[in-house]
C-alpha cells in the first residue's frame, strides 16, 4: 500500500490529484493522508469538503487527518512508500528536523523510522532560502528521494522551487529501486 500525503500548497493541490488518479488507474492501493490545513481550510482553489470527497472517492479509504490516525502507521500498518505531494516547505522543515506534530510528519517518522521510502514532491516559495539547508539534510539522509524541481517564476519568485509533477511516478520506481533520479534541480 502507498500513503499519498497532501500539504498547503493549494494551487498545486490540483495537480496533484492528477498524479493520484494515475497511480489509482494503474492498480496501486492508496491510503489517503493530509496535513491539518488541507484537510480543514477552504481556499480560493477549492473547499477543503470536496477534496476530501474526492479524495476518499478515489482511493476508497478514509482520510488519515489527525496524528492519533497516522499514530499506527508504520508498527501496524506499514506502507511499502510514502509520497508527500505537494510537500510544503512547512512539513520539509519539520521532517528534516524530525518535528512530528502533524498527521503527514508523524507518517513520514513512520516510514523513516522503519527504512522504506518517503518521495518528496516540493512547492514552497521559499526553497532557495529559509529551506535550502533541510533540502540539502534530506537529501543526505537515507530512504529520502525527491521529485525533481525547478524555479517556477524565478523574476517573482526567486527562492521558490515545484517539482514536476509529471515525474512523481517515475522518482517512486527509483525510489522502490533505492535510487534518487538526477538531475534533481534542472
Amino acid at each position: 500500500m502507498i500513503g499519498y500525503a497532501f500539504c498547503g500548497s493549494f494551487c498545486t493541490l490540483e495537480r496533484s490529484m492528477k498524479v493520484l488518479k494515475q497511480l489509482i488507474s494503474e492498480g496501486n492501493s492508496i491510503l489517503p493522508i493530509m496535513s491539518d490545513s488541507v484537510y480543514g481550510t477552504d481556499t480560493r482553489f477549492g473547499a477543503a469538503e470536496d477534496l476530501i470527497k474526492a479524495v476518499e472517492g478515489l482511493c476508497g479509504r478514509k482520510t488519515i487527518h489527525t496524528i492519533v490516525d497516522a499514530e499506527p502507521l508504520g508498527p501496524k500498518t506499514a506502507l511499502d512508500m510514502l509520497v508527500i505531494c505537494p510537500c510544503t516547505g512547512n512539513t520539509l522543515a519539520k521532517v528534516a528536523n524530525g518535528i512530528t506534530d502533524t498527521p503527514v510528519t508523524m507518517a513520514a517518522k513512520a516510514q523513516l523510522r522503519s527504512d522504506r521510502p518517503v518521495v518528496i514532491a516540493l512547492a514552497t516559495n521559499d526553497a532557495l532560502s529559509a529551506n535550502l539547508e533541510n533540502i540539502a539534510a534530506l537529501m543526505k539522509r537515507k530512504n529520502v528521494f525527491f521529485v525533481p524541481m525547478s524555479q517556477d517564476d524565478p523574476k517573482s519568485k526567486p527562492h521558490s522551487l515545484v517539482c514536476d509533477f509529471e515525474r512523481v511516478r517515475e522518482t517512486m520506481m527509483s525510489a522502490f529501486a533505492g535510487r534518487q533520479i538526477q538531475p534533481v534541480m534542472e
